[in-house]
């Protein structure tokens, strides 16, 4: 295999696992960004993030808003009203645990 060629099948493989990632989270729209952030230290809104910075290391403009919605499924908004919960204490507590190490 060349390098062209394994660079390629590298970047499908990757975004193939991207698009799965994005299936299981719209799969679990039960687990909340707080339990994600308490768990693993990135969120829904982390990938979106994720996401505007490589399109613009790719020399692509990608709005916010429009790389939530990718990641969501949906306009943010309305899967906020449809599936955010509001965080326990105890969610709250653990996050700021975590962020004060």
């Amino acid at each position: 295999m060349t390098d062209a060629t394994e660079a390629e099948v590298t970047a499908n493989i990757e975004a193939a696992v991207f698009r799965r990632l994005l299936a299981h989270l719209d799969s679990r729209k039960d687990v909340q960004n707080i339990d994600l952030m308490n768990l693993a230290g990135f969120c829904r809104n982390c990938l979106s993030k994720w996401y505007v910075a490589a399109a613009e290391a790719e020399g692509v403009a990608v709005d916010y808003e429009r790389a939530r919605e990718r990641v969501y499924g949906m306009p943010y908004a309305q899967w906020k009203d449809k599936y955010q919960t509001e965080a326990t204490a105890e969610q709250m507590a653990a996050f700021a645990a975590r962020n004060n190490r």
